[in-house]
Parts: structure tokens; C-alpha cells; sequence
């Protein structure tokens, strides 16, 4: 059931289906709630599954500064209160993934354990945020669809892009209306989030680390050093992904994070 309610001052758009033990799906940047579908589908057979247009896209609203990773873990607390949900697995992807290890540090007794999906839990280089203040300067000349057209398909492995081209062109239209204030907000969140590898190293739930073997935005030699540093996390690779693995190997992402969350939700 789709819904809107208001968290931290906002308006957000909350997607509410299934049953049983909570998990919390957070996408990433340029994303709208429904870039899970149909996974979260999926997901719901066997669980409650909480998807939501983060602050500042879809149709959530933003709160007219910056979008710390903070302020968003805070906008989903508010929401999990509202829907009376006391404890949950957080799965987040990219820019989700951010605000997972943000909801941890803050919230983590509401926490049954944390997904990073083709996440990380490293701080922007100087190159990058050198990256996201043009990309910001890109946006506020009203070249967000230039953005989404550069972007979008690099989130798939390059074997990917012909078979799921349908997709591609989809989730292009979503970003194009986008409200550039508030994906502004995210940038500049993103760009001053904080160094989480010494919080995630001694993280003392349980941790997923989901990584594509043909991510263009987390390169190989990337995942493989987390999965060097984090010995205290589960670990799945998948072969033929890029950035999306739920899309591009749906069935080795689904058999792989309901394995996770079915230990998780046992453990008392």
C-alpha cells in the first residue's frame, strides 16, 4: 500500500507490502522507490518490505538545505515510528547505503543488522567531490536529463546495457523529473558524509556486504579490499552485475539477502 506521511518536516512517498519481520529497502541517488520493483515483490512473499522515495526524490519533499546522511536517517526513523516498526533489517543501496550506516550509528537498537548494497562505507575522495560540485553546477544550468543520460546506463555492467535498455530508458524519465533542489541537497550530503570504516569495523550485528563483480562505480580492486578489512561481514558477489544487481541477478540477490535476513531475523 502506497502512502504519504510526514517525517522531520517533510512529506515522504512510503510503499508498505507483505508481512512478518520488517525489511527497509533505501535506493540510491537519482532513484525513486520504485527502481526495487519487482523485487520487493519478490521480497514480500516473505517478509514486510518498507520502500520509500528517499528526501529530495520522487515525490518526497526536501527540507530547503542540506541532506546529511544524518538528517535522512532521522526522516526514516520518523517514518518506522509512524508505522509502529520497532526493529528491521536496513537494506541500503549506494547513496542508501550511506544513510543505513547513518541510521546505525544513530538508531542501531531499532536494528536487526544492515545490507550494503554495491555500497561502501567510504568517505568521498577529493576527486569526487570535485565531481559532484560540477555535476551540481550541471544541474542548476537545468541539465539533469544530460546527467541521467551519462549515469543512468553506467549503473549497469556494460554486457548489461542491450538486454536491459527498456529499464534504462525508464528510470531516465524518472531522474528528468526530478526536483533539482532536492537531489542538490543529496549531492552536497553526500559529498561531506563522514569516514564509516572504523564505525563498520567494529559493528557488532550482522553485515551484508552485496558487490557486482562488474561495478563501474565500485571497482573490483574496491570490493575486494572491503572484503579484505570487513572479516566481521557476510559477503555476496555477484559474477555478471554492475551497480544494480537486483535487477541484473534477481535471483541470486533475492536467494542471497533472504539467507541473510532469515539468520538475522532467528537470532535473538
Amino acid at each position: 500500500m502506497e502512502s504519504f506521511m510526514m517525517s522531520n518536516g517533510i512529506a515522504l512517498r512510503v510503499n508498505d507490502q507483505g508481512e512478518g519481520c520488517v525489511i527497509v529497502l533505501l535506493h540510491g541517488y537519482l532513484e525513486i522507490l520504485e527502481i526495487w520493483e519487482p523485487f520487493a515483490i519478490l521480497l514480500a512473499k516473505h517478509y514486510r518490505i518498507i520502500s520509500l522515495d528517499l528526501p529530495g526524490h520522487g515525490l518526497s519533499g526536501w527540507n530547503g538545505g542540506i541532506h546529511t546522511m544524518e538528517f535522512m536517517a532521522d526522516t526514516i526513523k520518523g517514518v518506522l515510528d509512524k508505522l509502529q516498526i520497532k526493529e528491521c533489517l536496513m537494506v541500503g543501496r549506494s547513496m542508501g547505503g550511506y544513510v543505513t550506516l547513518a541510521f546505525a550509528k544513530k538508531y542501531n537498537d531499532m536494528l536487526k543488522g544492515i545490507c550494503l548494497f554495491h555500497s561502501t562505507p567510504n568517505p568521498d575522495t577529493e576527486e569526487k567531490k570535485i565531481n559532484r560540485d560540477r555535476e551540481i553546477e550541471l544541474i542548476r544550468e537545468d541539465k539533469l536529463g544530460l546527467i541521467a543520460a551519462q549515469a543512468i546506463p553506467n549503473i549497469f555492467a556494460s554486457g548489461n546495457l542491450k538486454k536491459y535498455k527498456e529499464t534504462i530508458e525508464e528510470i531516465k524519465v524518472n531522474v528528468e523529473f526530478a526536483d533539482k533542489d532536492g537531489i542538490i541537497a543529496c549531492l552536497q550530503g553526500m559529498k561531506e558524509r563522514e569516514d564509516m570504516n572504523d564505525f563498520l569495523l567494529h559493528y557488532s550485528k550482522p553485515i551484508l556486504l552485496v558487490l557486482g563483480k562488474n561495478d563501474n562505480l565500485i571497482g573490483w580492486d574496491v570490493a575486494e579490499s572491503l572484503i579484505d578489512k570487513f572479516k566481521n561481514a557476510e559477503v555476496l558477489v555477484l559474477e555478471n552485475s554492475g551497480h544494480v544487481g537486483f535487477i541484473e541477478e534477481q535471483e541470486a540477490a533475492e536467494k542471497g539477502l533472504l539467507a541473510f535476513a532469515t539468520k538475522v531475523f532467528s537470532e535473538k
